[in-house]
């Protein structure tokens, strides 16, 4: 039995998996809270990440059936680019600012000036620097909290710090690592020149996490974690990985022609690559996978974190959110929506906000708004999907996950809009399930089993979730489309 988790934006997810039989067999859920202020400001305590983690791990276990000794592994997800700044005592100097915080946009714009543009980011780390990433936050930490700034005895990512919680060790891996802005994604290493340039006062050899291989241990579960979640002391726990490269495993996205989309708080759309790539935007970001070779992703921040903002407006749940949607005509009778309420990645507009272009006495209908976000979000989706060029072109399939998926009207606006076929994993939560694989894969590697037979044993399709584009929604979205692009150029120049 391997154990999956997933620290997201608003939840900690555990899954129980059986790999031996090949399926799920318990899960759980706990939430969290967000810390929201001016300027973008969004951090939480990890602290509320360890009661999360420990609460959706006994409900996971309870559904499951089984005895807490039957675990073998656990394998951890966690939201990419968080800074979690410990002290030499491992308590954190400061909540974790997030990867949706944008307060750090005037930090990262100096310190792509600094490192020579996008130019010089392109050759020193193989990606160009965005605000949310980690290195800004640390730079801003640096500025606004230097009493905090000087504490700092470990420079962690989310994951990284539950690794840390389970088994004692400072660890991380290429695939989370690749988010911070300090790492080179080309060669996998740290990039200790553009760290001097971000933190001159802190040593990368002393703080910065060890680097291991995707399919090494980060170590074994330490034993008051043990006892605490009644495990044996020899659970393995497995380097884990960003949400992303958990989700490409949890997708069985581990090869080319393939893209995973998902539709969570944010939305990214990935493929796999066995290269380093240059690709002809600074927005697309050369991300190494947490399996082995690269992650070429696009990441845009406003997702159900957009949608949600308008069905709690209307006061619906999601039945009747789903109702209204689907009740507005494709391109809602003329509304368009910039859902840039958390500012913007993809395109890079970190300080826009949110816009209703279009509005008219007649289409200003309930129904309307709801698909008009839905739509908007799903459009700059597709924006993100042209930029990953060659590797998405001829994609035959997109797996779709994240909260979004469970939406048979969400999953038919995607396929009309990408003009391709889309199809859910039967666990659209594909992170925790990817995190459970990896573990079994780090378990069993010295074994001779691959990962590639543990996606096919565990992760299945759900053909009921099917999704093929139709003909004539395809021709409609791309007037519809070339509207919402119409908008960005007249509202921010793009």
């Amino acid at each position: 039995m391997y154990i999956g988790v997933d620290c997201g934006t608003q939840s900690t997810k555990v899954v129980v998996v059986d790999v031996e039989r090949g399926v799920i067999l318990g899960e759980g859920s706990r939430s969290h809270g967000l810390d929201e202020g001016e300027h973008g400001r969004r951090e939480q305590a990890p602290a509320e990440w360890l009661a999360a983690l420990k609460g959706a791990f006994f409900q996971a276990i309870e559904r499951s059936g089984i005895d807490t000794k039957q675990v073998r592994g656990i394998g951890v997800s966690g939201q990419q680019h968080g800074m979690v700044a410990l002290d030499a005592d491992g308590v954190p100097v400061y909540p974790a600012k997030l990867w949706c915080d944008t307060e750090t946009s005037t930090q990262n714009n100096d310190l792509v000036a600094r490192l020579g543009g996008e130019a010089g980011c392109l050759e020193k780390l193989g990606l160009v620097l965005q605000t949310g990433y980690t290195a800004s936050k640390v730079a801003w930490l640096r500025e606004n909290h230097p009493d905090a700034y000087q504490r700092i005895a470990t420079l962690l990512l989310p994951h990284d710090y539950l690794n840390f919680w389970l088994t004692g060790e400072r660890v991380t891996e290429a695939g989370d690592a690749s988010g911070t802005g300090y790492f080179d994604t080309r060669a996998q290493c740290w990039q200790k020149e553009v760290f001097a340039a971000i933190a001159p006062e802190l040593d990368p050899d002393r703080v910065l996490p060890r680097l291991i291989q995707a399919h090494e241990p980060a170590g074994r579960v330490c034993p008051l974690v043990a006892q605490e979640l009644g495990l044996h002391d020899d659970v393995v726990v497995s380097s884990g990985g960003g949400d992303n490269m958990m989700g490409a495993i949890g997708t069985g996205n581990i090869t080319q022609g393939l893209v995973t989309l998902s539709l969570g708080t944010s939305g990214t759309v990935c493929a796999y690559s066995p290269d380093s790539v240059v690709c002809d935007s600074a927005m697309v970001a050369n991300f190494c996978a947490s399996h082995g070779g690269w992650l070429p992703l696009i990441c845009t921040m406003n997702v159900t974190s957009a949608t949600t903002k308008v069905r709690e407006l209307f006061g619906l749940d999601l039945t009747a959110f789903g109702k209204q949607i689907a009740s507005a005509p494709v391109g809602a009778e003329g509304i368009t929506v910039l859902p840039f309420f958390n500012g913007e990645r993809v395109p890079m507009l970190p300080n826009a906000t949110g816009d209703f272009l279009g509005l008219t006495s007649l289409n200003m209908t309930q129904a309307n708004l709801c698909r008009g976000v839905m739509e908007g979000a799903t459009f700059g989706l597709r924006y993100g999907l042209e930029l990953l060029g060659e590797l998405a072109a001829g994609t035959s399939q997109i797996r779709l996950i994240g909260g979004g998926a469970k939406s048979p009207v969400w999953r038919q606006m995607v396929a009309d809009i990408t003009n391709t076929q889309v199809i859910c994993p039967e666990i659209t939560d594909a992170a925790a399930l990817g995190a459970a694989i990896q573990a079994a894969w780090c378990d069993l590697h010295q074994e001779g089993v691959t990962l590639a037979s543990l996606c096919e044993r565990l992760v299945h399709l759900n053909t009921a979730s099917l999704a093929d584009p139709d003909a004539g929604r395809v021709t409609a979205y791309e007037v519809i489309y070339q509207r919402y692009r119409e908008a960005l150029a007249q509202r921010h120049g793009i």
